[in-house]
This record gives C-alpha cells, sequence and structure tokens, in this order.
C-alpha cells in the first residue's frame, strides 16, 4: 500500500483527503475503498508473486494497482464504462502494466481467463455468485461483502479446498456500495 499513490486514485475535489484511512466518492454513486479496507482484503487473499486475480469493481483502479504489486496479472472489471476508462488510463499512465481490465457486470466473473487464485469483489451483492466459486481454482481464496444496502453487510472469506469443497469465514461487518 504504501507504493501506490492513492492521491493519484482520488478526484480533485477530494485530493487534500486522500491518505486519510476514509472511502473517497469518486463520482457515478461509487468510492475508492478506505486503505484500512484495502489491506484487510488483500492480506486475505494470500497472494504470491505467481498469483492470477480478478477484481470485480474496478472504480478508480487503486485496489487493483495495489493487487498489481503482489500477483503475476491482475484482471478487473467494471459495469460503469466512464470508471473503466479512467482506471485505464491511469494503470497506463503509472506504469501498472500486469492489469488486464474490461467492462462488464463482474457478476458472471471471467471465464476467458478462469481459473483466478484469488477473487476480490469490491461492491456488495446479496449473495456469492455462483460463477465466481466456479472460476476459483483449488485452493484458491475469494473475499467478497455480502448483504444489502439497509442491512449490516458481511465481508466474507471463501476458500475452495483442493478437493473443490467450499468453506466460509465472516471476517467483519463493512458497508460497500
Amino acid at each position: 500500500i504504501l507504493t501506490v499513490p492513492r492521491h493519484k486514485f482520488v478526484s480533485d475535489q477530494t485530493l487534500d483527503q486522500a491518505y486519510y484511512n476514509v472511502p473517497l466518492p469518486i463520482g457515478f454513486g461509487q468510492t475508492i475503498s478506505q486503505p484500512y479496507i484495502v489491506a484487510i482484503m488483500t492480506d486475505l487473499l494470500k497472494l504470491s508473486g505467481a498469483s492470477k486475480v480478478l477484481e470485480i469493481g474496478t472504480g478508480s483502479g487503486y485496489q487493483a494497482a495495489v493487487l498489481s504489486k503482489l500477483a503475476e496479472h491482475v484482471y478487473s472489471i467494471e459495469i460503469i464504462d466512464t470508471l473503466s476508462i479512467q482506471a485505464k488510463q491511469r494503470f497506463k499512465q503509472l506504469a501498472y502494466d500486469n492489469i488486464t481490465t474490461k467492462i462488464a457486470d463482474g457478476y458472471y466473473g471471467w471465464k476467458q481467463y478462469a481459473p483466478f487464485d484469488g477473487i476480490i469483489v469490491t461492491a456488495a451483492g446479496s449473495h456469492i455468485p455462483h460463477a465466481l466459486i466456479e472460476q476459483l481454482k483449488p485452493g484458491g481464496r475469494m473475499i467478497i461483502p455480502v448483504g444489502s444496502n439497509f442491512m449490516t453487510q458481511q465481508l466474507l472469506l471463501i476458500t475452495k479446498n483442493l478437493q473443490g469443497q467450499i468453506q466460509t469465514r465472516h471476517i467483519l461487518p463493512v458497508r460497500f456500495v
């Protein structure tokens, strides 16, 4: 996290708050997550330099940039085209050349590049999408916030053992868009 310039991933309006431990608006009703949550979610993936990671919800690109320092390649999906285009430009300007982006609904994952060693979801859903579980490699880990906007969401760690069995662990209550 110390090597990723968070100020390059926030809007001009929130530049003075770039290094506060708070989520910040990035437009389109979306936010950049607070550094504490980025750190927890990243750490829980237990990545190696050879890891292939899928991120659902590129946003400004900050989480993908952090992941790119720890993984061989990051595949990131964003449903809002303007945010995806801006993040892709940011990655190019900052020389994050091991991140591939796509404009799509991340609910279905990115089967073309599956299976993934790690999957990180940066927007809450009502449940864990089956497609993401299928695209998680045996021995892989997924971190995902689950719950609605009007209830406490839970950050869940999903692990798939080498036999393909799934285990779920509640990490902490969170609030995601």
